[in-house]
Formats: structure tokens, C-alpha cells, sequence
């Protein structure tokens, strides 16, 4: 494997996209194992919703690492790319949808 930066931003980038996805990952489990007996089915069907698109925000990333690294050694420009953001933020509001859910079982 040829390293394009000493530095390795493209690793740790890569490696901080992955720690993320898991930390959602992980927390969608959770919510979804607490949260459950609380308030039912609801917040289950939003912890997996947020739990799938954590990993799909994880491949997303894996494969623009893929991709920039390969232009980035070869030559070729970076080009631009969002969508392991908008996936990534998407697992997020699904989360906090069943974390609403979750508190205003209480106060409600």
C-alpha cells in the first residue's frame, strides 16, 4: 500500500468517520434496548432506522477513503462528495427523534 501523506489525514479521517459510526451505532442499540420497555415500538423502529444508516454512513466512508486515496496517489483531482454526511446526519436526527420520543413519554 503506497502512503500518500506522512501524516496519514486520509487514515485518521477515515478512522474518525469509523469511530463515529460505531458510537451511533452503539448508541442506537442502547436506545433501543432501554428505551423499549418505556415507551414501545416507536423508539425502536427509530434506534434501527438510525442504527442502518450509521452503517451505511460507515461504508459511505470506507469507500470515499477508497476513492481519494486512489486519486490522490494516481494523481487524479479529489472531486467532491457529501453524501456519508448527509447519511451520517440523517442516523443522527433519526436518534434524536427517539430520544424525544423517549422524554416526552415522561413528561406527556
Amino acid at each position: 500500500m503506497t502512503v500518500y501523506d506522512g501524516g496519514l489525514q486520509l487514515e485518521r479521517t477515515l478512522l474518525a468517520w469509523r469511530r463515529t459510526c460505531l458510537a451511533i451505532a452503539v448508541g442506537a442499540v442502547a436506545l433501543a434496548r432501554y428505551g423499549a420497555g418505556l415507551v414501545g415500538p416507536s423508539v425502536v423502529v427509530l434506534s434501527a432506522i438510525g442504527l442502518v444508516l450509521a452503517g451505511v454512513a460507515y461504508a459511505l466512508a470506507s469507500r470515499r477513503y477508497r476513492t481519494r486515496h486512489g486519486a490522490l496517489t494516481s494523481g487524479r483531482g479529489l472531486g467532491s462528495g457529501g453524501r456519508s454526511y448527509a447519511v451520517l446526519a440523517a442516523s443522527v436526527v433519526a436518534l434524536a427523534a427517539a430520544s424525544v420520543v423517549l422524554v416526552l413519554r415522561d413528561v406527556i
